[in-house]
C-alpha cells in the first residue's frame, strides 16, 4: 500500500479554484475533501510559483524570462577580455 494518496489533476484543479476564487481557505477545503491543507498549501505554492497547469500536468510558464536577442560574440568578446584581466592581476602578484 501506498504511503501516499495520489489526486486527479481535476481534483487539484478545482481545489486550487476554489482556492482563488476565495470559496475557501486552505484548511476549510481541505475539510471539505478531507485532504490535508498542507497538501493544498503545496498546490496552492505550486501554482503560484510556477503556474502549473494541473489538466495538462504541465508547466505553462517557468517563470523564468529567456534573453531577447542575445549576442554571443559580444559575450565572448566580453569573456575573453575578463579573462585577460584576470590574468594581469595574477602576474602582478
Amino acid at each position: 500500500m501506498s504511503k501516499y494518496n495520489k489526486y486527479s489533476n481535476e481534483l487539484r484543479l478545482e481545489i486550487v479554484n476554489k482556492y482563488y476564487n476565495n470559496e475557501g481557505s486552505s484548511r476549510s477545503l481541505g475539510k471539505e475533501y478531507s485532504i490535508s491543507y498542507k497538501t493544498i498549501d503545496n498546490w496552492i505554492q505550486k501554482h503560484k510559483r510556477t503556474n502549473y497547469n494541473f489538466k495538462d500536468n504541465r508547466v505553462t510558464n517557468s517563470g523564468r524570462r529567456k534573453e531577447e536577442n542575445i549576442d554571443y560574440k559580444e559575450r565572448y568578446e566580453i569573456l575573453k577580455k575578463y579573462q585577460a584581466f584576470l590574468k594581469a592581476q595574477r602576474e602582478r602578484k
